[in-house]
């Protein structure tokens, strides 16, 4: 990531008051996640794609096991699962939508619990700093068995007129090896 990006990346998570739960902004918020989370187990990927801010930054760094003494070093950002912007995010959707997307032929059948959605105002009058738990049940092909990915999700949603933007997402997996065979669906 460019050094103007983690600037504005930084800039934009300072965090000020919390939205309270029930707040019209706090349901705005939980509503845009809920119908998020419908677009991609639907694999309705490009009306997902329309929600997606065009300078998004959309990472998924790796998790390590690590003793009490060292948890803040728990993730480490120089490797990541997920490491992309709007553009390698497109390139995906087409990819996926597309007859290429062998990791997904036939596609997954996912169902997205997103729970524990705290909002805090930021420096920015348009964006939110929105923390989320995420939950995906992921099942492929016609195996009894199913796929569990759990995350704790930080976000900034932008402001967009009447709407609201994704416009940048860390996902930290509680997983440090992931039991599933690939990544090849958005979290």
């Amino acid at each position: 990531m460019s050094a103007v990006l983690e600037s504005q990346a930084v800039e934009s998570t300072e965090t000020f008051e919390r939205v309270p739960v029930g707040a019209p902004e706090y349901n705005r918020i939980v509503e845009f996640l809920y119908d998020e989370a419908a677009l991609l187990d639907q694999i309705r990927l490009s009306e997902w794609a329309a929600t997606l801010a065009p300078d998004l930054v959309y990472n998924a760094p790796l998790r390590e096991t690590r003793g009490s003494a060292h948890q803040a070093a728990t993730y480490v950002r120089s490797v990541q699962h997920y490491h992309d912007d709007y553009r390698s995010v497109m390139g995906r959707i087409m990819r996926l939508t597309g007859k290429s997307a062998w990791a997904e032929d036939p596609p997954s059948r996912t169902r997205r619990l997103v729970t524990n959605v705290l909002v805090r105002k930021t420096a920015k009058p348009d964006e939110f700093a929105v923390v989320s738990y995420l939950l995906i049940t992921r099942s492929r092909f016609n195996f009894d068995e199913f796929d569990l990915i759990s995350a704790e999700r930080h976000d900034i949603l932008r402001k967009d007129g009447s709407s609201l933007k994704l416009a940048r997402r860390e996902i930290l997996l509680d997983q440090a090896v992931l039991g599933t065979p690939n990544l090849a669906i958005f979290l």
